[in-house]
């Protein structure tokens, strides 16, 4: 047991592939105030780096914590947006430095966690010097989007990046426009920008990831998405369709909300699911593939150390994170 007596500017980063455990993990290990004194452990504060959490209304297909868990154990950067905004990864960096800052001010230890590899990479590292955004551009971008088509601005990507337009999914049009206001503007591929690979000052962050045997977490999947369709996943991809929230929207490219909207998925353009089965289907094999993308960025963390989805694990590696042990980074 690690008796923890000080809280220095440390920050756990915990990651893992979808369906993990990561929520419930961090539940039993910061949820209650015996688990706390059991282990000698700080009061806690997550700050979720879930590009998709953090859209209002999108509750069960992101695995959303609820209520009754956040009131255990605080949440940040959940419900912040609307489907229809666009969530960047230096939007997330701005808005998890300034919520670990508040967490560790308050004598909490904050703790950063979730699946979206960009954002904690780019939050352990910093972001890479790519050009601004500049709107002009991004103007022009978008009208040509409109006008000619993903595989148009595909086609213009690949001619200059090609290991670009190979990486970025085909319904990732944030992403795809992106690079190509790179290459517009400069003439070089994203690769030429390339982000950092060491820590940023400013922080000792110790970085954990969640691991789990592979046919055990494509199990977890399945019956994660089971359960999630059986809890009304379906009535709640309509109620955000006849909200507004389209294919078009960003928060609809999240897997579990785009296969309604994909006719190859067995959904339909307004978002009411032809076939239920061919979504639910889609979604789980979606998810799978992306689980492994996970855990193939993940492994290029700086300073990762993998343990099983055990508190007991993870609470010797915040002790030695908290206390200044080799973990830290």
């Amino acid at each position: 047991m690690h008796r923890v007596s000080r809280l220095p500017a440390g920050c756990l980063v915990l990651v893992g592939p979808t369906a993990s455990g990561k929520t419930a993990l961090l539940d039993e290990l910061f949820g209650s105030v015996d688990s706390r004194k059991t282990r000698g452990l700080p009061e806690a504060e997550v700050v979720s780096a879930d590009s998709m959490q953090a859209y209002r209304g999108m509750d069960i297909g992101t695995a959303k914590p609820d209520a009754a868990l956040r009131s255990r154990l605080p949440h940040r950067l959940i419900d912040i947006l609307d489907p229809r905004e666009q969530y960047t990864t230096g939007d997330f960096v701005r808005l998890a430095d300034a919520a670990c800052a508040e967490i560790a001010a308050a004598g909490r230890l904050p703790v950063v966690s979730g699946g979206t590899g960009f954002y904690v990479r780019n939050f352990i590292c910093g972001l890479p010097a790519a050009p601004p955004a500049d709107p002009a551009l991004r103007a022009r971008v978008a009208a040509d989007l409109s006008s000619s088509g993903e595989a148009a601005l595909r086609a213009e990507l690949t001619a200059i990046d090609p290991d670009s337009a190979a990486r970025i999914h085909r319904n990732d049009l944030y992403r795809l426009t992106r690079a190509v206001e790179v290459v517009r503007a400069t003439g070089r591929p994203l690769a030429d920008f390339a982000a950092p690979t060491r820590a940023r000052p400013g922080y000792r962050f110790g970085v954990v990831g969640v691991t789990r045997d592979r046919a055990e977490l494509d199990a977890r999947v399945d019956a994660r998405v089971d359960a999630m369709l059986e809890a009304g996943l379906a009535e709640e991809v309509a109620a955000l369709a006849a909200a507004g929230c389209g294919p078009g929207a960003p928060g609809m490219k999240a897997i579990g909300y785009r296969e309604f909207f994909d006719p190859e998925s067995g959904g339909s353009a307004s978002g009411e699911a032809i076939d239920l089965g061919a979504v639910a289907r889609a979604i789980k094999q979606d998810t799978r593939h992306y689980a492994k993308r996970q855990m193939t960025f993940f492994r290029a963390l700086p300073g990762i150390k993998w343990i099983a989805p055990s508190a007991d694990e993870l609470a010797s590696e915040l002790g030695d994170i908290v206390q200044g042990g080799a973990s830290a980074i």
